[in-house]
Protein backbone atom coordinates (compact mmCIF):
# COMPACT_ATOMS: atom_id res chain seq x y z
CA UNK A 1 0.00 0.00 0.00
CA UNK A 2 1.26 3.54 -1.05
CA UNK A 3 1.07 6.53 1.21
CA UNK A 4 1.86 9.84 1.21
CA UNK A 5 6.05 10.55 1.49
CA UNK A 6 6.16 12.90 4.44
CA UNK A 7 5.92 16.41 4.31
CA UNK A 8 9.34 17.76 2.80
CA UNK A 9 11.90 20.29 4.90
CA UNK A 10 12.59 23.40 3.32
CA UNK A 11 16.53 23.87 2.77
CA UNK A 12 18.29 27.04 3.68
CA UNK A 13 17.69 28.21 -0.12
CA UNK A 14 13.96 27.70 0.06
CA UNK A 15 14.01 23.58 -2.31
CA UNK A 16 12.71 20.36 -0.96
CA UNK A 17 14.02 18.12 1.03
CA UNK A 18 13.82 14.02 0.40
CA UNK A 19 12.10 12.41 2.88
CA UNK A 20 14.95 10.56 4.05
CA UNK A 21 15.17 9.80 8.15
CA UNK A 22 17.03 12.51 10.02
CA UNK A 23 19.26 10.68 13.03
CA UNK A 24 22.56 11.74 11.90
CA UNK A 25 24.12 13.79 15.01
CA UNK A 26 27.22 15.89 14.75
CA UNK A 27 29.41 12.80 16.36
CA UNK A 28 28.47 10.30 13.36
CA UNK A 29 28.73 13.60 10.74
CA UNK A 30 32.70 14.38 11.89
CA UNK A 31 33.47 10.56 12.31
CA UNK A 32 31.63 9.65 8.86
CA UNK A 33 34.04 12.16 7.14
CA UNK A 34 36.90 10.81 8.59
CA UNK A 35 35.87 6.96 8.29
CA UNK A 36 35.32 7.03 4.75
CA UNK A 37 38.96 8.20 3.72
CA UNK A 38 41.13 6.65 6.62
CA UNK A 39 41.51 3.41 4.90
CA UNK A 40 44.19 0.48 2.99
CA UNK A 41 45.40 3.81 1.07
CA UNK A 42 46.79 4.96 3.99
CA UNK A 43 48.06 2.40 6.19
CA UNK A 44 49.22 0.09 3.16
CA UNK A 45 49.18 2.14 0.00
CA UNK A 46 51.62 4.62 1.76
CA UNK A 47 54.02 2.45 1.23
CA UNK A 48 54.15 2.84 -2.64
CA UNK A 49 54.52 6.83 -2.14
CA UNK A 50 57.88 6.74 0.01
CA UNK A 51 59.19 4.30 -2.33
CA UNK A 52 59.32 6.88 -4.77
CA UNK A 53 59.66 10.17 -3.09
CA UNK A 54 61.62 9.35 -0.22
CA UNK A 55 61.07 11.30 2.90
CA UNK A 56 59.63 14.26 -0.35
CA UNK A 57 56.48 12.47 0.57
CA UNK A 58 55.66 14.88 2.96
CA UNK A 59 55.40 17.19 0.22
CA UNK A 60 53.19 14.87 -1.66
CA UNK A 61 50.58 14.80 0.81
CA UNK A 62 50.87 18.17 1.89
CA UNK A 63 50.06 19.05 -1.89
CA UNK A 64 47.57 16.34 -2.14
CA UNK A 65 45.89 17.09 0.66
CA UNK A 66 45.86 20.78 0.28
CA UNK A 67 44.20 19.71 -3.47
CA UNK A 68 41.56 17.78 -1.11
CA UNK A 69 40.64 20.56 1.59
CA UNK A 70 40.39 22.75 -1.02
CA UNK A 71 37.71 20.87 -3.20
CA UNK A 72 36.09 20.01 0.48
CA UNK A 73 35.69 23.70 0.94
CA UNK A 74 33.77 24.21 -2.25
CA UNK A 75 31.32 21.21 -1.37
CA UNK A 76 30.94 22.58 1.91
CA UNK A 77 30.08 25.78 0.91
CA UNK A 78 27.96 24.43 -1.53
CA UNK A 79 26.14 21.83 1.07
CA UNK A 80 25.83 23.80 3.76
CA UNK A 81 23.58 26.28 1.50
CA UNK A 82 21.96 23.35 0.07
CA UNK A 83 22.01 20.13 1.94
CA UNK A 84 20.73 17.27 -0.41
CA UNK A 85 21.21 13.31 -0.55
CA UNK A 86 22.83 14.17 -4.05
CA UNK A 87 25.09 16.86 -2.57
CA UNK A 88 27.33 17.63 -5.63
CA UNK A 89 25.55 15.84 -7.95
CA UNK A 90 22.52 18.25 -7.28
CA UNK A 91 24.72 21.38 -7.28
CA UNK A 92 26.23 20.57 -10.90
CA UNK A 93 23.26 20.11 -12.18
CA UNK A 94 22.08 23.68 -10.35
CA UNK A 95 25.36 24.81 -11.70
CA UNK A 96 25.70 23.40 -15.45
CA UNK A 97 22.95 21.74 -16.38
CA UNK A 98 21.29 18.61 -16.47
CA UNK A 99 23.88 16.87 -18.66
CA UNK A 100 26.46 17.62 -15.19
CA UNK A 101 24.08 16.24 -12.42
CA UNK A 102 23.82 12.87 -14.12
CA UNK A 103 27.42 13.02 -15.24
CA UNK A 104 28.86 13.46 -11.51
CA UNK A 105 26.31 11.76 -9.79
CA UNK A 106 26.40 8.21 -12.02
CA UNK A 107 30.29 8.66 -12.19
CA UNK A 108 30.59 9.02 -8.35
CA UNK A 109 28.30 5.99 -7.72
CA UNK A 110 30.32 3.70 -9.82
CA UNK A 111 33.22 4.51 -7.88
CA UNK A 112 31.87 3.88 -4.81
CA UNK A 113 29.74 0.31 -5.77
CA UNK A 114 33.80 -0.63 -7.14
CA UNK A 115 35.47 0.63 -4.36
CA UNK A 116 33.23 -1.00 -1.92
CA UNK A 117 33.63 -3.97 -3.96
CA UNK A 118 37.66 -3.49 -3.46
CA UNK A 119 37.64 -2.97 0.33
CA UNK A 120 35.00 -6.14 0.69
CA UNK A 121 37.96 -7.89 -1.13
CA UNK A 122 41.14 -6.73 0.61
CA UNK A 123 39.63 -7.45 4.19
CA UNK A 124 38.46 -10.49 2.69
CA UNK A 125 42.46 -11.20 1.66
CA UNK A 126 43.25 -10.80 5.68
CA UNK A 127 40.49 -12.77 6.83
CA UNK A 128 41.65 -15.99 4.72
CA UNK A 129 45.18 -14.97 6.44
CA UNK A 130 43.62 -15.55 9.53
CA UNK A 131 40.96 -18.27 8.74
CA UNK A 132 42.55 -20.10 5.52
CA UNK A 133 39.95 -23.05 5.96
CA UNK A 134 37.40 -20.41 5.03
CA UNK A 135 37.65 -19.31 1.25
CA UNK A 136 38.17 -15.69 0.01
CA UNK A 137 35.27 -15.43 -1.75
CA UNK A 138 33.19 -16.40 1.34
CA UNK A 139 34.36 -13.63 3.31
CA UNK A 140 33.64 -11.14 0.56
CA UNK A 141 29.90 -12.98 0.57
CA UNK A 142 29.32 -12.58 4.69
CA UNK A 143 30.81 -8.81 5.17
CA UNK A 144 28.21 -8.06 2.17
CA UNK A 145 25.38 -9.42 3.72
CA UNK A 146 26.00 -7.99 6.97
CA UNK A 147 26.69 -4.44 5.73
CA UNK A 148 24.02 -4.71 3.41
CA UNK A 149 21.73 -5.81 6.84
CA UNK A 150 23.22 -2.76 8.72
CA UNK A 151 22.38 -0.29 5.76
CA UNK A 152 18.92 -1.44 5.44
CA UNK A 153 18.49 -0.84 9.16
CA UNK A 154 17.50 3.18 10.44
CA UNK A 155 20.27 5.59 9.75
CA UNK A 156 20.82 6.09 13.18
CA UNK A 157 22.13 2.56 13.95
CA UNK A 158 24.31 3.04 10.57
CA UNK A 159 25.77 6.88 11.92
CA UNK A 160 26.50 4.40 15.57
CA UNK A 161 28.14 1.71 13.54
CA UNK A 162 30.15 4.01 11.72
CA UNK A 163 31.18 5.86 14.35
CA UNK A 164 32.87 3.51 16.56
CA UNK A 165 34.21 2.27 13.55
CA UNK A 166 35.84 5.57 12.73
CA UNK A 167 37.07 6.03 16.43
CA UNK A 168 38.82 2.91 16.45
CA UNK A 169 41.07 3.97 13.22
CA UNK A 170 41.61 7.58 14.59
CA UNK A 171 42.71 5.91 18.37
CA UNK A 172 44.80 3.75 16.44
CA UNK A 173 46.57 6.44 14.07
CA UNK A 174 47.08 8.76 17.76
CA UNK A 175 48.26 5.66 18.88
CA UNK A 176 50.68 5.73 16.50
CA UNK A 177 52.26 8.62 16.13
CA UNK A 178 52.61 9.00 20.16
CA UNK A 179 53.97 5.86 20.31
CA UNK A 180 56.28 7.08 17.22
CA UNK A 181 57.48 10.84 18.33
CA UNK A 182 58.32 9.03 21.92
CA UNK A 183 60.90 6.74 20.06
CA UNK A 184 61.85 9.56 17.67
CA UNK A 185 63.04 11.04 20.88
CA UNK A 186 64.34 7.84 21.91
CA UNK A 187 62.50 7.83 24.93
CA UNK A 188 61.11 4.50 24.76
CA UNK A 189 63.03 1.21 25.89
CA UNK A 190 65.41 0.08 23.33
CA UNK A 191 66.01 3.16 21.51
CA UNK A 192 67.87 6.77 20.87
CA UNK A 193 67.05 9.87 19.39
CA UNK A 194 67.00 9.22 15.71
CA UNK A 195 67.49 13.30 14.74
CA UNK A 196 67.91 14.14 11.18
CA UNK A 197 69.46 11.07 9.89
CA UNK A 198 66.88 9.36 8.12
CA UNK A 199 64.88 12.94 6.57
CA UNK A 200 68.71 14.54 5.21
CA UNK A 201 70.79 11.09 4.33
CA UNK A 202 69.93 8.34 2.34
CA UNK A 203 69.94 10.86 -0.46
CA UNK A 204 68.70 13.47 1.12
CA UNK A 205 65.30 14.62 1.46
CA UNK A 206 64.44 14.69 -2.11
CA UNK A 207 66.31 11.51 -3.41
CA UNK A 208 64.25 11.45 -6.52
CA UNK A 209 64.32 15.20 -6.69
CA UNK A 210 60.53 17.16 -7.36
CA UNK A 211 60.03 14.25 -10.17
CA UNK A 212 59.96 11.82 -6.91
CA UNK A 213 57.20 14.43 -5.32
CA UNK A 214 55.50 14.31 -8.28
CA UNK A 215 55.37 10.56 -8.61
CA UNK A 216 54.17 10.53 -4.79
CA UNK A 217 51.56 12.95 -5.52
CA UNK A 218 49.99 10.57 -8.04
CA UNK A 219 50.46 7.83 -6.08
CA UNK A 220 49.11 8.81 -2.85
CA UNK A 221 46.04 11.55 -4.26
CA UNK A 222 43.23 9.24 -4.14
CA UNK A 223 43.49 8.09 -0.59
CA UNK A 224 42.09 11.29 -0.31
CA UNK A 225 38.66 10.20 -1.70
CA UNK A 226 36.06 9.39 0.61
CA UNK A 227 35.91 12.67 2.34
CA UNK A 228 32.71 13.63 0.15
CA UNK A 229 30.55 11.55 1.94
CA UNK A 230 30.05 13.67 4.90
CA UNK A 231 27.89 16.06 2.59
CA UNK A 232 25.40 13.45 1.05
CA UNK A 233 25.30 12.68 4.88
CA UNK A 234 24.23 16.34 5.74
CA UNK A 235 20.52 15.71 4.17
CA UNK A 236 19.56 13.08 7.00
CA UNK A 237 21.21 14.51 9.90
CA UNK A 238 19.23 16.69 12.72
CA UNK A 239 21.01 20.61 11.30
CA UNK A 240 22.00 19.90 8.07
CA UNK A 241 23.39 23.32 7.15
CA UNK A 242 25.23 23.79 10.30
CA UNK A 243 26.37 19.69 10.96
CA UNK A 244 27.85 19.46 7.18
CA UNK A 245 29.92 23.36 7.70
CA UNK A 246 31.09 21.84 10.97
CA UNK A 247 32.23 18.42 10.09
CA UNK A 248 34.31 19.81 6.69
CA UNK A 249 35.89 21.78 8.88
CA UNK A 250 37.33 19.62 11.16
CA UNK A 251 37.52 16.31 9.04
CA UNK A 252 39.85 18.03 6.67
CA UNK A 253 42.39 19.48 9.24
CA UNK A 254 42.12 16.19 11.22
CA UNK A 255 42.93 13.85 7.86
CA UNK A 256 46.14 16.31 7.03
CA UNK A 257 47.04 15.92 10.33
CA UNK A 258 46.41 12.45 10.65
CA UNK A 259 48.19 11.80 7.02
CA UNK A 260 50.96 14.59 6.43
CA UNK A 261 52.07 13.41 10.62
CA UNK A 262 52.29 9.75 9.62
CA UNK A 263 54.37 10.39 6.89
CA UNK A 264 56.75 12.66 8.89
CA UNK A 265 56.95 9.89 11.84
CA UNK A 266 57.88 7.33 9.38
CA UNK A 267 60.47 8.76 6.90
CA UNK A 268 61.96 10.05 10.52
CA UNK A 269 62.63 6.88 11.90
CA UNK A 270 63.02 4.55 9.12
CA UNK A 271 65.07 5.02 5.98
CA UNK A 272 63.09 5.55 2.86
CA UNK A 273 64.81 3.01 0.85
CA UNK A 274 63.53 0.35 3.16
CA UNK A 275 59.72 1.00 2.32
CA UNK A 276 58.90 -1.65 -0.16
CA UNK A 277 55.31 -0.85 -1.96
CA UNK A 278 52.55 -3.37 -1.01
CA UNK A 279 54.04 -3.48 2.84
CA UNK A 280 52.46 -1.16 5.05
CA UNK A 281 54.94 0.87 6.41
CA UNK A 282 53.05 1.41 9.53
CA UNK A 283 54.03 -2.37 10.58
CA UNK A 284 57.99 -1.48 9.62
CA UNK A 285 57.85 1.30 12.36
CA UNK A 286 55.93 -0.34 15.12
CA UNK A 287 58.38 -3.44 14.36
CA UNK A 288 61.35 -1.27 14.62
CA UNK A 289 60.27 0.13 18.27
CA UNK A 290 59.64 -3.62 19.21
CA UNK A 291 56.06 -3.35 19.51
CA UNK A 292 55.17 -7.04 19.87
CA UNK A 293 52.89 -8.69 17.10
CA UNK A 294 53.31 -5.40 15.12
CA UNK A 295 51.83 -7.32 11.57
CA UNK A 296 48.94 -8.42 13.54
CA UNK A 297 47.95 -5.28 15.67
CA UNK A 298 48.15 -3.77 12.06
CA UNK A 299 46.03 -6.24 10.51
CA UNK A 300 43.21 -5.59 13.04
CA UNK A 301 43.56 -1.72 11.86
CA UNK A 302 43.33 -1.97 8.67
CA UNK A 303 40.31 -5.12 8.47
CA UNK A 304 38.70 -2.31 10.11
CA UNK A 305 39.40 0.47 8.13
CA UNK A 306 38.42 -1.45 5.14
CA UNK A 307 34.83 -2.30 6.32
CA UNK A 308 34.53 0.77 8.31
CA UNK A 309 35.36 2.31 4.78
CA UNK A 310 33.10 -0.40 2.99
CA UNK A 311 30.11 0.42 5.36
CA UNK A 312 30.27 4.53 4.38
CA UNK A 313 30.79 4.25 0.52
CA UNK A 314 27.82 1.88 0.70
CA UNK A 315 25.85 4.26 2.50
CA UNK A 316 27.25 7.52 0.34
CA UNK A 317 26.66 5.56 -3.05
CA UNK A 318 23.23 4.44 -2.00
CA UNK A 319 22.15 8.18 -1.47
CA UNK A 320 23.70 9.14 -4.57
CA UNK A 321 21.25 7.03 -6.86
CA UNK A 322 18.48 7.62 -4.84
CA UNK A 323 19.01 11.36 -5.73
CA UNK A 324 19.26 10.43 -9.07
CA UNK A 325 16.44 8.71 -9.07
CA UNK A 326 14.49 11.70 -7.48
CA UNK A 327 15.42 14.34 -10.61
CA UNK A 328 14.00 11.40 -12.81
CA UNK A 329 18.13 10.68 -13.83
CA UNK A 330 17.96 6.96 -12.15
CA UNK A 331 14.79 4.52 -12.27
CA UNK A 332 12.09 5.83 -10.16
CA UNK A 333 11.46 2.45 -8.07
CA UNK A 334 14.36 3.45 -6.38
CA UNK A 335 12.44 6.12 -5.05
CA UNK A 336 10.54 3.69 -2.74
CA UNK A 337 11.51 4.31 1.03
CA UNK A 338 10.77 2.05 4.07
CA UNK A 339 8.97 3.78 6.50
CA UNK A 340 12.10 4.14 8.84
CA UNK A 341 13.50 6.76 6.01
CA UNK A 342 15.80 4.37 4.30
CA UNK A 343 15.63 3.99 0.61
CA UNK A 344 15.97 0.13 0.73
CA UNK A 345 16.04 -0.67 -3.26
CA UNK A 346 18.47 2.30 -3.57
CA UNK A 347 20.67 0.09 -1.03
CA UNK A 348 20.14 -3.42 -3.01
CA UNK A 349 20.77 -1.55 -6.20
CA UNK A 350 24.25 -0.06 -5.15
CA UNK A 351 25.19 -3.10 -3.18
CA UNK A 352 24.51 -5.34 -6.29
CA UNK A 353 28.04 -5.34 -7.79
CA UNK A 354 29.36 -5.85 -4.44
CA UNK A 355 27.70 -9.57 -4.28
CA UNK A 356 28.67 -9.86 -8.20
CA UNK A 357 32.45 -9.25 -7.29
CA UNK A 358 31.88 -13.07 -4.70
CA UNK A 359 32.08 -14.65 -8.03
CA UNK A 360 34.70 -12.57 -9.48
CA UNK A 361 36.86 -13.78 -6.16
CA UNK A 362 36.02 -17.29 -6.80
CA UNK A 363 37.30 -17.10 -10.15
CA UNK A 364 40.20 -14.82 -10.06
CA UNK A 365 40.95 -14.19 -6.16
CA UNK A 366 44.76 -13.07 -6.61
CA UNK A 367 44.03 -10.63 -9.35
CA UNK A 368 40.71 -9.06 -8.97
CA UNK A 369 41.95 -6.39 -6.47
CA UNK A 370 44.25 -4.16 -8.61
CA UNK A 371 41.32 -4.88 -12.03
CA UNK A 372 38.96 -3.06 -9.55
CA UNK A 373 41.12 -0.42 -9.04
CA UNK A 374 42.65 0.55 -12.12
CA UNK A 375 38.77 0.52 -13.51
CA UNK A 376 38.11 3.51 -10.74
CA UNK A 377 41.36 5.29 -10.35
CA UNK A 378 41.31 8.58 -11.88
CA UNK A 379 37.63 8.74 -11.63
CA UNK A 380 37.61 10.81 -8.23
CA UNK A 381 39.61 13.67 -10.12
CA UNK A 382 36.68 14.11 -12.81
CA UNK A 383 34.16 14.28 -9.79
CA UNK A 384 35.97 17.30 -8.02
CA UNK A 385 36.85 19.09 -11.45
CA UNK A 386 32.48 19.07 -11.54
CA UNK A 387 32.51 20.22 -7.81
CA UNK A 388 34.73 22.94 -8.44
CA UNK A 389 33.37 24.20 -11.43
CA UNK A 390 29.79 24.01 -10.15
CA UNK A 391 31.24 26.05 -7.19
CA UNK A 392 32.65 28.92 -9.57
CA UNK A 393 28.68 29.41 -11.36
CA UNK A 394 27.09 28.69 -7.92
CA UNK A 395 29.24 31.35 -5.79
CA UNK A 396 27.40 34.30 -6.81
CA UNK A 397 23.70 32.77 -7.19
CA UNK A 398 23.74 31.57 -3.98
CA UNK A 399 25.09 35.22 -2.16
CA UNK A 400 21.73 36.51 -4.13
CA UNK A 401 19.29 33.84 -2.55
CA UNK A 402 20.79 33.67 0.85
CA UNK A 403 20.66 37.04 2.44
CA UNK A 404 21.69 35.71 5.78
CA UNK A 405 24.67 35.19 4.15
CA UNK A 406 26.67 31.80 3.42
CA UNK A 407 27.62 29.78 6.41
CA UNK A 408 30.60 28.60 4.92
CA UNK A 409 32.75 30.24 2.48
CA UNK A 410 35.78 29.20 -0.28
CA UNK A 411 38.76 30.71 0.31
CA UNK A 412 39.89 33.07 -1.96
CA UNK A 413 37.10 32.67 -4.27
CA UNK A 414 37.43 32.33 -7.30
CA UNK A 415 41.22 31.89 -7.49
CA UNK A 416 41.82 29.47 -5.23
CA UNK A 417 39.03 27.27 -7.04
CA UNK A 418 40.70 28.30 -10.53
CA UNK A 419 44.70 26.63 -9.21
CA UNK A 420 42.74 23.61 -7.61
CA UNK A 421 41.39 23.19 -11.25
CA UNK A 422 44.65 24.00 -12.76
CA UNK A 423 46.12 21.23 -10.23
CA UNK A 424 43.56 18.22 -11.39
CA UNK A 425 44.55 19.17 -14.81
CA UNK A 426 48.15 18.47 -13.94
CA UNK A 427 47.45 15.35 -12.13
CA UNK A 428 45.79 13.92 -14.90
CA UNK A 429 48.25 14.93 -17.63
CA UNK A 430 51.07 13.92 -15.45
CA UNK A 431 49.32 10.34 -15.03
CA UNK A 432 49.22 10.02 -19.16
CA UNK A 433 53.37 10.32 -18.61
CA UNK A 434 53.26 7.92 -15.81
CA UNK A 435 53.33 3.72 -16.83
CA UNK A 436 51.76 2.88 -13.17
CA UNK A 437 49.23 5.69 -12.92
CA UNK A 438 48.20 5.06 -17.16
CA UNK A 439 45.95 2.30 -17.34
CA UNK A 440 43.76 3.70 -14.28
CA UNK A 441 43.55 6.77 -16.33
CA UNK A 442 42.44 4.96 -19.46
CA UNK A 443 39.82 2.59 -17.77
CA UNK A 444 38.37 5.64 -16.09
CA UNK A 445 38.03 7.89 -19.07
CA UNK A 446 36.71 5.04 -20.67
CA UNK A 447 33.87 4.90 -18.07
CA UNK A 448 33.88 8.78 -17.75
CA UNK A 449 33.62 9.06 -21.27
CA UNK A 450 30.55 6.73 -21.42
CA UNK A 451 28.56 8.40 -19.51
CA UNK A 452 29.21 11.60 -21.04
CA UNK A 453 27.92 9.91 -24.05
CA UNK A 454 24.70 9.14 -21.96
CA UNK A 455 24.46 12.43 -20.50
CA UNK A 456 24.57 14.36 -23.29
CA UNK A 457 22.26 12.32 -25.14
CA UNK A 458 19.89 12.32 -22.53
CA UNK A 459 20.13 16.20 -22.48
CA UNK A 460 18.15 16.91 -25.58
CA UNK A 461 15.10 15.41 -24.53
CA UNK A 462 12.65 17.81 -23.75
CA UNK A 463 10.66 16.28 -20.97
CA UNK A 464 11.21 19.04 -17.43
CA UNK A 465 12.53 16.69 -14.06
CA UNK A 466 13.13 19.85 -12.15
CA UNK A 467 9.96 19.55 -10.53
CA UNK A 468 9.15 17.57 -7.11
CA UNK A 469 9.09 14.37 -7.20
CA UNK A 470 6.77 11.67 -5.63
CA UNK A 471 7.89 9.40 -3.30
CA UNK A 472 6.92 5.70 -2.31
CA UNK A 473 7.43 4.02 0.94
CA UNK A 474 7.48 0.22 1.41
Amino acid sequence: MQQDAAPAVESRTGGPREPLAGGLKQRHMTMLGLGGVIGAGLFVGSGAGIAVAGPGIVVSYLIAGALAMLVMRMLGEMSAAMPASGAFSVHAERALGRWAGFSVGWLYWFMLVVVLAVEATGAAQIANGWVPSVPQWAWVLLFMVVFTGANLAAVRNFGEFEFWFATLKVTAIVLFLALSLLAIFGLLPDTHAVGLTNLTGQGGFLPNGWSGVTSGVLAVVFAFGGLEVVTIAAAESDDPGRAVGRAVRSAVWRILFFYVGSMLVIVALLPWSSMRPGKSPYVAVLDAIGVPAAGQIMNIVVFVALLSALNANLYGSSRMVFSLAERGEAPRALLAVARGGVPRRAVLASVAFGFVSVLLNLKWPDSIFQYLLNAVGAVLLFVWGLIAASQLRLRRRLERELPSGLALRMWGFPWLTWAALAAMATVLVLMVFDDSARPQLLWSAGATGVVLVVALVRGFRSDDTSGTHSHHRD
